[in-house]
C-alpha cells in the first residue's frame, strides 16, 4: 500500500497525503505547498508517508 501512496504522492501530492492521514492539517499544509511549488509538495508528501 505504501508503494501506491508514494506513486500518488509523486503525481498528485495531496492525494498521497490524503490516503495516509485523511483531511487533517497535514493535508492542508501539503495542498498549500503544492500550490506554491510542485516539488515542495512532493517532498512533504513523501515525508508524511515515510514518517507513519
Amino acid at each position: 500500500m505504501d508503494l501506491i501512496r508514494i506513486l500518488c504522492a509523486i503525481f498528485i501530492p495531496p492525494l498521497g497525503v490524503f490516503l495516509q492521514v485523511g483531511l487533517g492539517k497535514d493535508f492542508w499544509i501539503n495542498l498549500i505547498l503544492t500550490f506554491f511549488g510542485y516539488i515542495p509538495g512532493i517532498v512533504h508528501a513523501i515525508w508524511i508517508i515515510a514518517r507513519k
